[in-house]
């Protein structure tokens, strides 16, 4: 985890990139196509997010009794107050508003010796609460723009942070990955001067923080650009790529970002 990003900016950007996301749904209207998610809308897309608030919310306060809920059933014994599955579409955004404040609520009250679950590597429980609600809002919030038909870019610091976080964090839970051979792939943001260097063999990525020798790949652009294309966001075309391409377009069409 980068140290220089903070559990409260986190918290903080839990918030804000809620609020935007909010106002964007709002705005293009629940029925709009979702792009980077097939088959979503921008109702389907309050709905997860609200989901996932909760669930979230419930790991932290220890309300939840496991990591990976059955469906809704469980969530609305975690957060009977919050958990109203649906709610009228008129009503949505503002109940979406409210699962988010409920999160950062939660966070904020959390003590920094939390324990509770986690399924990602951080200094803290609460550290990892925190950063990846703070990126699973912003990405879906970048969603809500695109649905909206106006995507914003993010800060630099706080998108090589959630580079870091998909890299490093979610990069070495991988059990194998679609590849015949082992290739190297370096990641450069040129805005922050952070690099990642990735190890791509059949049984899974080791992602090394720091600039090194990259054999067969070096993909380079703004911590935003990369950001939202590694998310598969975006597809890459403002990004500059030495060596085989393909590599790129192997993470964008094949690889699998899952947290169970």
């Amino acid at each position: 985890m980068r140290v220089d990003v903070e559990i409260a900016t986190h918290i903080a950007a839990i918030a804000e990139n809620g609020k935007l996301l909010a106002a964007n749904a709002e705005q293009a209207g629940l029925d709009a196509a979702v792009p980077a998610c097939p088959g979503w809308d921008a109702k389907e897309l309050l709905r997860h997010l609200s989901e996932i608030h909760l669930w979230a919310a419930a790991q932290v306060t220890n309300r939840a009794t496991k990591m990976w809920p059955d469906g809704l059933a469980d969530i609305e014994l975690w957060w009977p107050e919050r958990a109203v599955f649906w709610p009228a579409d008129d009503e949505l955004v503002d109940y979406y508003l409210t699962t988010n404040t409920n999160l950062v609520e939660v966070l904020d009250a959390a003590p920094a010796d939390l324990e509770c679950r986690t399924f990602l590597a951080a200094p803290s429980p609460l550290a990892m609460w925190a950063r990846r609600q703070a990126h699973e809002t912003a990405i879906h919030r970048y969603d809500a723009e695109q649905a909206n038909g106006e995507p914003t870019a993010f800060m630099p610091e706080f998108a090589a942070d959630g580079l870091d976080e998909l890299l490093v964090a979610f990069g070495s839970r991988w059990s194998s990955y679609p590849v015949a051979e082992t290739h190297t792939m370096r990641i450069d943001s040129v805005d922050t001067g952070d690099s990642w260097h990735l190890i791509l063999e059949p049984d899974g990525i080791t992602a090394l923080r720091g600039s090194r020798e990259a054999s067969d790949a070096i993909v380079s652009g703004t911590a935003s650009d990369l950001y939202v294309a590694l998310w598969n966001r975006e597809d890459g075309a403002e990004l500059s790529v030495q060596g085989d391409r393909s590599l790129l377009e192997t993470w964008q069409t094949k690889s699998d970002i899952r947290w169970d």
